[in-house]
């Protein structure tokens, strides 16, 4: 067994999520799991067996613009990797997190101890970092310097080698879904209230930022709801919203979209939907898609990213290009109007989803570890 701290974002965005889920069921499995992280995350329950949780604290000293989170993760980590004896630092998100071990390791070897660093790449670490110049040495060095590398999808891989001067091999390692909570569930009750007529139900979750290009969303159910009765649920929040709601009363159909703002039991939500849209401008993995699909939900998404990794055109749902709403409607349509190709298309998605089953992705996880322990040992 593992004795593993665990780096990550405590917020509900895509990494925080992925890190948490990984910790608690690694612990399952009895190894033990340390979260270190500014506070504690969203995801993370207040107790459960072989899981531990350290706060990051970080100074208020007038001499500082910016505090020093870097500075003050490193030296919790060397603190926490001593006194918990850790076998390896597992850190999600390039900055700060691969620098921050980094600087941990290099620290602990002059003290004797030696840790190994797993770095998990996610996403806009890489595809918006990687455009600013002022990272791209301490990025580049942090990767090369891991004991192992993986990232969320083979898109995300080739876009790390592009935007750095990276030669550390990097594992494809996607992310994964829990069964035991993403799953369909017999909430007809909650889908009569919200379509008492049978309408078709579009669904939406993100954090309302610019990249997900919520306002393509409505674009596409208003061209749906023209051509047949329709309903759509936008989960989430974020500072796109106002702009969507203003776009929802141009287009007059306020009283066909619901805004539910965020929500814990997303799971309960997708069970009664038909139709998932993503038209993000970028999604690494896109694991909001994975969550509808092991829901028994097909997937409307953009050919962005590696979506098309986790979206099969045609199968599970449609890739369409970046803005082209028609082409998303059209394709949102063939899925929905006809009962037996939606069925086909549920069918599929399930079964898609079912190759990401976190038992699949936990034992690629270990032997991860074990090959950075034995690299450690040579």
């Amino acid at each position: 067994m593992f004795n593993i701290g665990i780096v990550c974002y405590p917020t509900f965005g895509g990494s925080g999520v992925v890190a948490t889920e990984l910790g608690k069921a690694l612990a399952e499995k009895g190894h033990q799991v340390h979260f270190i992280s500014y506070s504690r995350p969203a995801r993370l329950e207040s107790f459960l067996e072989n899981v531990f949780y350290h706060e990051v604290s970080v100074s208020n000293y007038p001499l500082f613009d910016y505090p020093p989170y870097e500075t003050a993760l490193a030296s919790k980590l060397v603190d926490i990797v001593l006194f918990a004896n850790l076998d390896i630092l597992h850190v999600h998100y390039a900055i700060p997190h691969a620098s921050a071990a980094i600087m941990a390791k290099q620290i602990l070897a002059k003290q004797g101890k030696h840790i190994s660093v797993v770095t998990t790449l996610h996403g806009t670490d890489i595809t918006l970092v990687g455009k600013d110049a002022t990272y791209e040495p301490v990025v580049s060095y942090s990767i090369n310097e891991s004991d192992a590398v993986t990232s969320v999808s083979q898109s995300l891989k080739d876009k790390t080698y592009e935007f750095f001067h990276v030669e550390k091999e990097i594992h494809v390692v996607p992310n994964f879904i829990d069964f035991k909570r993403f799953s369909k569930k017999p909430k007809e009750h909650f889908k009569k209230a919200i379509a008492p007529l049978g309408e078709r139900i579009l669904v939406h979750t993100s954090n309302f930022r610019k990249v997900k290009r919520v306002d393509d969303v409505i674009k596409v159910f208003n061209l749906v709801q023209e051509k047949m009765p329709a309903k759509l649920l936008l989960i989430g929040d974020g500072p796109e919203r106002m702009n969507i709601e203003k776009l929802c009363r141009e287009l007059n159909i306020c009283d066909r979209v619901t805004f539910l703002g965020k929500q814990e039991m997303v799971e309960e939500i997708l069970s009664v939907c038909d139709l998932f849209m993503l038209p993000s401008d970028s999604e690494s993995f896109g694991l909001a898609a994975l969550e509808a699909m092991a829901c028994q939900v097909p997937v409307i998404s953009t050919n962005s990213g590696g979506m098309p990794e986790l979206n099969i055109h045609g199968v599970t749902g449609f890739n369409s290009a970046i803005g082209d709403v028609e082409d998303m409607a059209k394709n949102a349509l063939y899925i929905l109007k006809d009962e037996n190709i939606l069925a086909e298309f549920k069918a599929n998605a399930l079964k898609q989803a079912h190759e990401f089953d976190i038992d699949k992705i936990l034992i690629r996880y270990e032997a991860i570890y074990a090959s950075a322990l034995e690299a450690q040992q040579v």
